[in-house]
């Protein structure tokens, strides 16, 4: 942590409750959503008639559950949450939580805020940022939680490296993600697929011990992984 008392390594600018990184001529960086800003309030509609239901050949019910059945019982930790989209985590985390969400799409992390608001959260900040370039210092949280994104990310090697630095040992890192062995047989589902002995693998190589959950949806696995060396 840095001695101002912040965690944030590098320049941002916060607007309408979002923090933006700033470059060095003070501009606002910017990135490229997948589904684009414009579109972005079709996101959860998407999610739950297209994405669940014709590519992972999975419930979005039953993901729901399993998150309330994940989260509810959590409290007053210092959470991350990779990818957040437009904060459905925050529908099944308690609000006693201090919760941190990044995310590309300005347009998602909108509804997120509004979200966080609606479900009480008084400790919360949101990050248009990349998950190449998390801005936090070493040690800033005890949780990390990223769903059905993974697959997305350019550089896993890279992105584990990182999720160390900003976890304390012995903090848990939960994920969500569509594994080749599980996916409909006519399905594509963008991004790289990692089966679950590859991110078994990975994650072990990380220093994190890895444990699958035995949750059945469709070609989805859920799995956590403790921090146990850095």
């Amino acid at each position: 942590m840095k001695k101002d008392g912040s965690n944030i390594l590098f320049p941002t600018i916060k607007k309408g409750g979002i923090n933006y990184l700033i470059d060095k001529n003070g501009r606002i960086r910017k990135f490229k959503p997948w589904l684009g800003d414009v579109l972005s309030f079709l996101y959860d509609k998407i999610m739950e008639k297209s994405i669940f239901p014709k590519l992972f050949g999975a419930k979005i019910e039953t993901h729901f559950e399993i998150l309330k059945h994940e989260f509810h019982q959590i409290h007053n930790r210092n959470i991350l949450e990779i990818a957040c989209g437009s904060g459905t985590l925050s529908d099944y985390l308690p609000p006693d939580n201090k919760y941190t969400g990044i995310d590309i799409s300005t347009g998602l992390l909108k509804q997120a805020h509004q979200r966080l608001k609606k479900n009480a959260f008084k400790k919360y900040e949101l990050f248009n940022v990349s998950v190449e370039e998390m801005p936090f210092s070493e040690d800033s949280f005890d949780f990390a939680v990223c769903n059905l994104s993974l697959n997305f990310f350019k550089d896993i090697n890279l992105f584990l490296d990182d999720l160390a630095r900003t976890l304390n040992l012995g903090s848990t890192f939960f994920c969500s993600i569509p594994i080749p062995e599980r996916k409909p047989e006519k399905s594509t589902i963008r991004g790289t697929l990692y089966t679950e002995t590859e991110l078994h693998a990975l994650f072990s190589e990380h220093g994190f011990e890895f444990e699958s959950k035995q949750y059945k949806n469709g070609a989805l696995l859920y799995f956590t992984a403790r921090l146990l060396d850095k």
